[in-house]
């Protein structure tokens, strides 16, 4: 049994930094996934890979994974790259790429 832990990050439809800041604790497919022949779904008898746990930092994650002697891989968010841009900078004299219309 092993799992993962990580920092979401925010969704496509955000644009402020709202509901991320916490890490979350997931477990490891241990079985593969199955089509069922009749109706074509996609089933998996592995019940701990329903089970999402949230905390409020890495190191309550950390710790309640060591506690129950749980292997964990930790996931470190990634910085998002900000470019300060102006609207002025669009008619600038010495721009890259040229003014056209």
């Amino acid at each position: 049994m092993s799992a993962r832990i990580f920092s979401p990050s925010k969704t496509a439809m955000q644009s402020g930094k709202a509901k991320t800041g916490y890490w979350v604790l997931e477990f490891d497919p241990e079985l593969p996934r199955k089509i069922d022949p009749l109706m074509g779904y996609t089933s998996s008898g592995d019940m701990k890979s329903q089970i999402r746990l949230s905390f409020e930092s890495k190191e309550e994650a950390i710790a309640y994974a060591e506690k129950h002697a749980i292997a964990y891989r930790l996931e470190e968010p990634k910085e998002a790259k900000r470019r300060t841009i102006s609207y002025a900078d669009n008619f600038r004299y010495d721009r890259r790429t040229p003014w056209t219309h």
